[in-house]
């Protein structure tokens, strides 16, 4: 079972990311001058007439596109689903005590390929192939 704890290990290791500031957990890389966030803790809408809350057991991480999106929702179900927030956006709501630390770690470092800048991706890859 994953955690935030886990999260923040495999996040802070990637190359160019930063953890969020204040009360919201995520982690950001910066591209072309923004910080692009490919994962997330989820505010849940708990009340519809009250503002969004942070849901420390599940976690918002960025997907490739709306075709992967779908695929990894139909696929595992159990882990993986949307909310109606995140309609028309790439992302996927992760149910944290669903899934293992290995799965966990492959979901951020492929959400952090959708953000970081090509040339980090491309040093990150390097790296990652002369360490095999």
């Amino acid at each position: 079972m994953a955690n935030l704890d886990h999260v923040r290990r495999i996040a802070s290791v990637l190359p160019g990311s930063a953890e969020s500031p204040g009360d919201q957990f995520g982690f950001s890389v910066l591209n072309r001058g923004k910080h692009r966030g490919f994962v997330w803790q989820w505010r849940e809408r708990v009340d519809p007439k009250r503002p969004r809350v942070l849901n420390p057991r599940v976690l918002a991480v960025r997907v490739a596109n709306l075709f992967e999106k779908d695929a990894i929702i139909q696929a595992e179900g159990e882990k993986f689903f949307t909310e109606p927030h995140y309609n028309g956006y790439p992302a996927i709501l992760v149910r944290l005590e669903a899934v293992e630390s290995d799965e966990l770690e492959s979901l951020i470092v492929e959400a952090w390929r959708c953000m970081a800048p090509r040339a980090l991706v491309a040093a990150f890859d390097a790296a990652q192939d002369r360490r095999r």
